[in-house]
């Protein structure tokens, strides 16, 4: 499909291109390879250090490079993805934009929580949170910086891929344009899957065995298992935007129109965005469920119902779509309207009473010393303050993006969802450091008697036993 002036791809055109991925690959060996590294010893000797020095240039002059590279590679993309949307004909543009919204916003969403859990990481090592003996990791595991690294090669290629999707398509060469996201999504798989010792085989492996735990929680529940489940519940509408491009991408709707069809079977009224949007919640209930079944522990029971909130949640505003207007707005939409505020608010109190353990803000008001355990945040009641009353609100906005009927409004649903992996970043720092808290006390227990100071913390810090 031609959009705006009709203009074909010239060789020059495609050559452009072509140097451009070059110099994004020149572009990543600035920054490293993911698996790059030095041989330390030769590094150590005095005659490779005077070696080196004589051939590689500073370190300083080496980061301005970069980030001058880095920021010229930003403005052409800028300057050439403007251009392109303002070459397409206004009344097609803003149904383009939401085609293209529709393939890059799981790419987008991932990228950014990826560099978030760097910061997570990074903030981790800084206090005294163990988080590779919480995760069971290995000396091998990815450090901040190695996870800052991988989201840079992320921050770059996607919006490449944007832009080239964008220049393409309104030049009228529309094979190119829909050969961008289809192979940036088959090389992304082919990374994850490959079984060659690159790009941490490790922690990839860690990755995919971990998922594979969760789709089928069929062994005992550990807690890298219901940690992860719990951020895949977070990006529910990365799966359900996943589902609909690899749809596309299969019956070859990417850059047409076919897509605009609602009631096709990749539209927006499709029956596999419910199914697709519910089941990160449906594996986080079965976790619950399993860790009943070998605890015994009632407290998990009520984790499963609040779980289970969810779903009338997702399938009462995917109902808009299949029923009757009068019948939707007098029965359905009430229905769905309180299904929503009970998710809210069920959630909103397990987080605060569980799965951070602040119920009656002890920690806020009640310690007169610094614990002996860790509190990443203590004496700063600003914080606690703060993340109460945003995950409140944020949980409360997130039951928009659940809602089918509610998702028309592209730029809306990605800053909600943005906005929820905020709220997941800031939730993971005070899940880990209580998961940490009840480690430590166990090994405190075994060391230590039982002191009136022992005893005072133990009281205010009282809960239940890796409840997940």
């Amino acid at each position: 499909m031609l959009m705006g002036d009709h203009q074909f791809v010239t060789f020059a055109d495609f050559s452009i291109w072509v140097s451009g991925y070059v110099s994004l690959v020149l572009i990543f060996a600035m920054f490293g390879t993911p698996d790059a590294g030095y041989n330390i010893q030769e590094m150590k000797s005095p005659s490779s250090q005077l070696h080196n020095a004589a051939i590689f240039p500073s370190p300083a002059f080496l980061w301005r490079f970069k980030v001058l590279l880095f920021m010229i590679w930003g403005i052409s993309c800028c300057k050439i993805g403007w251009d392109s949307v303002m070459r397409m004909s206004a009344d097609l543009r803003n149904l383009f934009l939401y085609e293209v919204f529709l393939y890059y916003n799981p790419l987008l969403v991932v990228t950014l929580m990826v560099w978030l859990w760097g910061v997570n990481l990074w903030v981790f090592s800084q206090s005294n949170v163990g988080y590779a003996k919480i995760f069971d990791l290995d000396q091998n595991h990815l450090t901040h910086k190695e996870i800052w690294k991988c989201s840079t090669w992320m921050t770059i290629i996607v919006p490449t891929s944007i832009t080239a999707y964008l220049y393409f398509y309104s030049s009228g060469n529309v094979s190119l344009a829909a050969l961008q996201p289809v192979s940036l999504y088959i090389a992304v798989a082919m990374v994850l899957i490959s079984p060659f010792d690159i790009f941490y085989l490790s922690s990839r492996y860690f990755l995919l065995r971990t998922l594979w735990r969760i789709a089928l929680p069929l062994q005992a529940i550990s807690f890298p298992d219901f940690f992860l489940a719990d951020i895949l519940t977070s990006m529910a509408k990365v799966f359900s935007d996943l589902e609909r491009s690899v749809c596309r991408m299969v019956r070859r709707q990417v850059a047409t129109i076919a897509w605009l069809e609602a009631d096709s079977v990749c539209g927006s009224h499709s029956i596999a965005i419910p199914l697709v949007l519910v089941f990160p919640y449906l594996c986080r209930l079965f976790q619950c469920l399993r860790q009943f079944k070998d605890t015994k522990e009632k407290t998990t029971l009520f984790n499963a119902l609040k779980y289970s909130t969810a779903v009338p949640v997702i399938f009462l505003s995917a109902l808009k779509y299949h029923v009757f207007p009068d019948r939707w707005t007098n029965f359905y939409s009430p229905l769905w309207l309180l299904s929503s505020v009970v998710n809210s608010l069920y959630s909103f109190y397990w987080d605060i009473a569980r799965d951070w353990d602040l119920s009656g803000f002890s920690r806020i008001f009640k310690f007169s010393r610094s614990s002996m355990l860790s509190n990443m945040f203590y004496g700063r009641k600003w914080v606690y303050f703060w993340v109460i009353g945003s995950n409140l609100v944020l949980r409360c906005t997130w039951t928009y993006k659940l809602s089918s009927h509610l998702r028309h409004n592209y730029l809306t649903v990605f800053t909600i969802t943005a906005l929820e992996i905020l709220r997941r970043f800031q939730w993971i720092f005070f899940r880990v450091e209580n998961e940490w808290n009840k480690i430590s006390r166990s090994s405190l227990d075994q060391l230590l008697p039982m002191t009136g100071i022992r005893a005072e913390e133990e009281m205010l810090l009282e809960t239940n036993n890796h409840i997940v």
